[in-house]
């Protein structure tokens, strides 16, 4: 396309806007030469639009464009892809994450795809609300990251518990990200997190006291014969007492039929 036809199609296009802003009536439709005008101008428009490549943030935006207009046949084939930026919402809100002390954590701001658009086409700020979990800006503090636009906590100590908040800027000033990171570190002598290792220390009692090791026989057979007596006794008491509540249980009922029998001669 020339220069001159798009200066043609420009001039055009604000002579149709300011037609259509200082008509009578709104109600006016274009001539039948204004149209026949109109579809020699060659343009492009969009056919198909995907979705931001970020839910928050700044993302990729992939766009189908075809040409249309001046008098020629549309094929797919014309076509073209073209990706720009996109933004939905800056705001990614809070998300946490548990790790153990002694451990590599690395918190990353710009993430892949600004990442792709350049590193250095955003200034990344972070701030640290220290020991709690919040999104509340007014609890945090500045925090001095070697790397801007990751942070690296090596090794990470109980210490660096609490909230990461990162605000990416672009070069513009504008803001085009913020991001909370709750961390909570644990450490490895209070709580394991290997279920398959606990439940085989339930299943293995020996495994909880490695250290410990008895010698000989823990109970004396005196102590085992007087309780195996004592049982004896207590289960034959039990016994006898049943017998005895059953017996008069049943002379009880005897009593009571025989009153009955009296009564009715």
């Amino acid at each position: 396309m020339s220069k001159v036809t798009m200066g043609h199609s420009a001039l055009w296009l604000v002579l149709l806007h300011w037609m259509f802003l200082h008509s009578p009536s709104s109600c006016n439709n274009l001539t039948k030469a204004e149209l026949q005008e109109l579809e020699k101008i060659s343009t492009w428009v969009i056919t198909r639009s995907f979705p931001c490549s970020a839910t928050c943030g700044l993302g990729l935006h992939t766009q189908e464009l075809c040409p249309t207009g001046g008098n020629r046949n549309i094929s797919s084939t014309s076509c073209k892809m073209r990706t720009i930026r996109c933004l939905d919402t800056w705001q990614c809100g809070l998300k946490t994450q548990t790790a153990t002390a002694g451990q590599r954590l690395v918190l990353d701001c710009l993430e892949e795809v600004m990442e792709a658009m350049g590193r250095f086409a955003f200034v990344v700020s972070w701030r640290f609300a220290h020991g709690i979990i919040t999104s509340d800006d007014s609890l945090f503090s500045r925090y001095e990251a070697l790397s801007l636009d990751k942070m690296v906590l090596d090794p990470l100590g109980e210490e660096d518990s609490g909230t990461y908040r990162c605000d990416v800027l672009d070069t513009g000033k504008r803001r085009v990200k913020r991001m909370y990171k709750g961390v909570k570190v644990l450490s490895p002598k209070e709580v394991s997190l290997d279920f398959a290792k606990g439940l085989i220390h339930w299943e293995n009692p020996e495994s909880l006291f490695p250290n410990m090791t008895t010698t000989g026989n823990p109970y004396p057979s005196s102590i085992v014969r007087n309780m195996a007596l004592i049982s004896v006794f207590i289960s034959a008491a039990m016994a006898a007492l049943i017998l005895l509540l059953l017996r008069g249980f049943y002379q009880i009922t005897l009593r009571r039929t025989a009153q009955l029998s009296q009564n009715n001669v």
